[in-house]
């Protein structure tokens, strides 16, 4: 969605943990406490922006993504 100024709005992104953590190495379990998870089937909104996308890249192994419709 775009707004009046013609830049682009986030949209949000429903964040679950499918995998434990447990011989997960050590960056990958603070990223994904970083990300407000820590059991498995826990889930999270989040807004997607770079920082965001960039954790879960290295933990794309341990989490499953959807992406949300924005709200009006």
């Amino acid at each position: 969605m775009v707004n009046d100024e013609g830049v682009t709005m986030a949209s949000r992104l429903k964040i679950t943990q499918v995998r434990s953590i447990i011989g997960a190495q050590e960056k990958q379990k603070r990223t994904i406490r970083a990300l407000g998870l820590g059991r498995p089937n826990w889930s999270v909104i989040q807004p997607k922006n770079p920082q965001i996308l960039g954790m879960i890249a290295k933990v794309k192994h341990l989490v499953r993504v959807e992406e949300l419709p924005e709200e009006p």
